[in-house]
């Protein structure tokens, strides 16, 4: 098969399309032939080698993919091979095949195009976990979205609206904030020229986020908490503004606040498959009956995903960029 290689960390061009061994199913796993992935930061990076895949993970790059079943491996029961499916990975997913535990797939939605749905298991796992699962919304709560406009901003919006919460984005151009008001953003804040915490706080009425999914990390702490509300809770899930910040501990006992950080790619195998099981539960019928779909800005083959790199790299796309298999 081939798939996209690193033989060199570096920039877009350090990714090769280059012939490799097939991967074989172990125990519990199957073989995916891959119709698309998609271009996740984390695979920047990797790309870039700050980000090495698990140990005994593919080394190739792809955290998603769409396909159909092509083997099974030992122990594996309630798929069968053709099945069309969608599913969460620690790697791998920028090539023609690939294996992945039977507990991470799932099958791909009714009404999603097979291509599109690889648009779907990461940023679906990733907000699911982190603001359903960790931060608990409920109905009526505002969420707050730093980088509304990317893939896991726009699913983000969404799923708050579903269930009946409000919403708060951040993004970087009156362009993308017009895009996450048409998924249903309340609260629009362009960060380029107004400051969030006062923005939100104006719009709650001076009470807050009660949740607040971040990419940013240390540059956006302070300013975080502060926006918190009382018994608010603050989800970290990247560093795009660095790792080491300053956090004011009387501010948070003082709103009762909490603050929780995850990484999903280095979760035991155990816990992807929980929360993968809680998204088919809670978020597949959603998709189904029409009220999330997976948004995305472009597709590209898999082939050149030096220019898709590029593409998520000047943040200029709306939702995900895929990588389509040959």
């Amino acid at each position: 098969m081939h798939a996209i290689t690193i033989p060199e960390p570096g920039g877009p061009e350090a990714l090769v399309w280059a012939e490799v061994p097939d991967p074989v199913p172990g125990e519990g796993e199957v073989l995916v032939e891959v119709a698309a992935s998609a271009v996740n930061r984390a695979d920047i990076l990797q790309r870039q080698g700050f980000y090495d895949p698990p140990p005994g993970a593919s080394p190739y790059p792809g955290l998603e993919c769409s396909g159909r079943i092509a083997a099974l491996g030992p122990g594996v029961s309630g798929w069968s091979v053709g099945d069309e499916v969608c599913a969460l990975l620690a790697g791998g997913g920028y090539a023609e095949k690939v294996v992945v535990p039977a507990g991470q797939l799932l099958p791909v939605p009714k009404g999603v195009d097979l291509v599109r749905a690889a648009a779907l298991p990461e940023v679906v796992c990733t907000v699911w976990s982190n603001v359903f699962m960790v931060a608990h919304l409920r109905p009526g709560e505002t969420l707050l979205v730093h980088g509304g406009s990317s893939g896991i901003g726009t699913m983000a919006i969404q799923l708050a609206k579903a269930v009946g919460a409000r919403v708060a984005v951040t993004a970087g151009t009156e362009e993308k904030l017009a895009r996450c008001a048409e998924l249903g953003a309340d609260i629009l804040v362009n960060y380029r020229e107004q400051d969030f915490v006062e923005e939100v706080k104006e719009a709650t009425g001076g009470a807050g986020a009660d949740v607040i999914l971040d990419n940013m990390g240390a540059k956006y702490l302070d300013r975080n908490v502060r926006t918190l509300a009382v018994n608010g809770r603050l989800a970290i899930i990247g560093m795009q503004g660095g790792v080491k910040g300053e956090l004011n501990i009387g501010a948070l006992l003082s709103k009762r606040a909490a603050v929780s950080a995850t990484s999903l790619r280095a979760r035991p195998l155990n816990e992807k498959t929980s929360i993968v099981a809680a998204v088919r539960e809670h978020v597949w019928p959603l998709v189904e009956a029409g009220h999330v779909r997976p948004v995305v800005d472009r597709e590209l083959p898999m082939p050149e995903a030096a220019a898709a790199h590029r593409v998520v790299e000047e943040s200029g796309h709306v939702g995900k960029v895929l990588l389509v298999a040959p």
